[in-house]
Parts: C-alpha cells; structure tokens; sequence
C-alpha cells in the first residue's frame, strides 16, 4: 500500500512536469504566432522558398500541437494514476514512447544532415534578399513587417542596409535613402543616406536571430533533456504501477 502510494505520488510529479512543460510550449506557440513582428513572418512573405525553409513558418503549429500533446499526456497519466486504470495507463505509456522515439529520431536526422545547414542558408539568404528588392516599399505588409523587426532586434536587412539597394524604397527616395533603423539615431539628422549608414555598421537581422539561437542554445537542451529524463521516468513509473494494479486483480 505504501509502495503504491508512492508510485502514484512519483507520477503526480512527473506528469505534472510534463503538463508544465506542454503549458510552456504551448503559450510560446500562440506566442510565435501572434507577434507580428516575428522573422518568421517574413519568411512566409518570401515568395518561391525552398521547401524546407517554407516550413519554417509553420514553427508556431508545431510547437502549439507538441504543447497540446504534452498536456493530454501529463491528464492521462495522472488520471491513470488515481483511478488506476490499467487502460489509461498502458495508453499513457505507449504515447510517450511513441512521443520519445520520435524525438531521438528526429535528434539522429539533425546531426545526420547538419551539412546542409549551409545550403539552406544560402537559400534563404537569396530569397529574402530578392523579397527585399521586389517588394520593401511596395508592399504595406512586407514593409511594415520588416521596419518592426529591425526596431525590435536594432539590426538593418537581412545582412546590412545595401539589401535595400534598388529596392522600391530605395528608388523612390533618389537612391540614397535607406529605412531609418539602419542608422544610430543620434546622427539620423534627416534620411539615413549611404555614408551614415557606412558609418553606423548597424548588423544584420539574420545574425541577430543566430546570437539570439547560441544565447538560448544551453536554455533550449537543457529543457530537452529536461523533458526527456522526464518522460523516461514517467513511462518506469507507469510500467510499474500498471504491473502491480494488474497483480492486485
């Protein structure tokens, strides 16, 4: 009786972990796909992507579905647990492992094909600099899109403020003007022309985005691990307890 009291208390825990972590994810998918001024947003205005960057939109509806599964998983266990449901609890365990399997698979494709990393960047880099040169200026959404990004992140272009050459923006201001974000602010006296811009040096917004990755990266595999270790523990747990309600019967 103790040792079962036990069990149902290791699974509260773990499962309430896993339910956290489902709420987390799923507050930063919502998150993503509400702001605005997200890069990923401009990313769904490039046009003719490559197919595996047009994925990169749809970051927010992975995030929301893995979110959601996790609180089903973290209900279900904890359910499980209290009424002691052999069925709940078998269910419970094969969609972790499921889950699990999935998550070193996919593990096993990123460090397989971490060579074309370069390739699909070189991708993205012509076009997002072709979107730029097509249709800043131009296009209200497109526009409004990447002036919220650079203000936000205090970065110019994709990678700095000649993007923004023979742009629409560009030829429509005598071909000397760029958006103000790529110049410092104490010396924007007017246009931000060619030589404050020169003189400003201000980064682009794609090696803001990869400070912003490498400054999260540590944060990022440690919540992995984090979520791994336990949903390992949770799928002993429920072996268990799923055993001993079976030997009760």
């Amino acid at each position: 009786m103790c040792c079962s009291g036990l069990l149902k208390m290791m699974m509260f825990i773990f499962n309430g972990g896993i339910f956290l972590a489902g709420a987390a994810i799923l507050g930063v998918g919502v998150w993503v796909k509400v702001d605005s001024s997200s890069l990923l947003g401009l990313l769904g205005n490039v046009e003719n992507s490559p197919s595996g960057l047009s994925q990169l939109v749809n970051v927010s509806y992975l995030l929301i579905a893995v979110g959601a599964v996790l609180l089903i998983i973290g209900f279900l266990g904890c359910c499980g647990a209290m009424r002691e449901s052999r069925c709940m609890l078998l269910t419970f365990f094969t969609i972790v492992l499921i889950i699990f399997l999935v998550e070193v698979a996919g593990a096993i494709v990123l460090l397989v094909f971490q060579g074309l990393a370069d390739e699909l960047l070189q991708s993205l880099q012509k076009e997002v600099k072709e979107s730029i040169k097509k249709d800043y200026g131009e296009s209200e959404s497109l526009t409004s899109l990447w002036n919220a990004t650079m203000e936000e992140f205090k970065c110019c272009g994709y990678m700095n403020y000649t993007d923004f050459d023979d742009s629409p923006f560009y030829n429509n201001h005598g071909r000397d003007v760029y958006p103000l974000p790529c110049c410092f602010s104490n010396i924007t006296m007017g246009a931000c022309n060619t030589s404050k811009a020169q003189f400003s040096s201000i980064g682009g917004c794609f090696n803001k985005l990869l400070q912003l990755i490498e400054e999260n990266a540590m944060i990022i595999a440690a919540v992995a691990l984090g979520i791994a270790a336990l949903e390992i523990a949770a799928m002993v747990v429920s072996m268990v307890l799923y055993c001993q309600i079976g030997h009760k019967g």
